[in-house]
């Protein structure tokens, strides 16, 4: 069983910063693993932002890339999103994925493990 708990969402006016973090416990977790972010909107499908890999290769979606930054301290076990200079169109639930034992090909993957999630609201 893998948990994977986020945090740091909030509020914040357009063109601001949050940070956010996902601590992941859990027999089969291994910092090594594939782990990434994904967001969803009201009434929009969930979509993943960012991604990283065993050796720390990142990929992004288009709209985030330059803005977003994803990033993980193994020894911690958590994993970050800095997200900078925030637009509304960036408001949405996000979430936290890690898939055990798969270390590449962590982009567009149909991840099996997923946090709870931390809301992000961006305004005018």
């Amino acid at each position: 069983q893998v948990n994977l708990v986020e945090s740091g969402g909030g509020s914040v006016q357009a063109g601001g910063s949050l940070r956010l973090s996902c601590v992941a416990s859990g027999y089969s977790y291994s910092a090594s693993d594939c782990m990434g972010w994904f967001r969803q909107a009201p009434g929009k499908e969930r979509e993943q932002v960012a991604a990283i890999d065993t050796d720390g290769n990142t990929s992004y979606e288009d709209s985030v890339r330059g803005r977003f930054t994803i990033s993980k301290d193994k020894a911690k076990k958590t994993l970050y999103l800095q997200m900078n200079n925030l637009k509304l169109e960036d408001t949405a639930m996000y979430y936290c994925t890690t898939q055990p034992d798969r270390r590449f090909g962590c982009w567009k993957y149909d991840y099996n493990y997923w946090g709870q999630g931390t809301q992000v609201t961006v305004s005018s």
